[in-house]
């Protein structure tokens, strides 16, 4: 009977020792996979979440930027319209009333 009892003792400090080898090894394998995985990361270009980040902020303040600009450019596309009309009626006024050829000859001292 002991000897059946030290056969199971023996066969259990095999099979826990087989545990221990493959546990070391799937330790070993996770770190190669590991260390793998980072040189393949740090071969790719890939930017940080702080460079992200910051890019995204970089976005938005120019977005912001862009919006406030097309504002004042629809105020002054406004302004512009509403004294359109006026320049329009002071060139027809000018065009009604053209300066005389002999004054316009004189300021320019092309008598001779």
């Amino acid at each position: 009977m002991q000897s059946q009892n030290r056969f199971f003792d023996d066969f259990a400090r095999m099979a826990g020792g087989a545990m221990g080898a493959f546990a070391g090894i799937r330790q070993e394998i996770e770190s190669r996979l590991k260390e793998q995985m980072e040189r393949w990361l740090a071969s790719m270009d890939l930017v940080t979440r702080e460079e992200f980040e910051a890019v995204q902020a970089m976005a938005a303040k120019a977005r912001t930027e862009q919006e406030r600009l097309e504002q004042r450019l629809a105020a002054l596309e406004a302004t512009l319209a509403e004294s359109a009309p006026a320049q329009a009626r002071a060139a027809a006024a000018r065009a009604a009333h053209p300066a005389e050829p002999a004054s316009f000859a004189e300021g320019t001292g092309a008598e001779g």
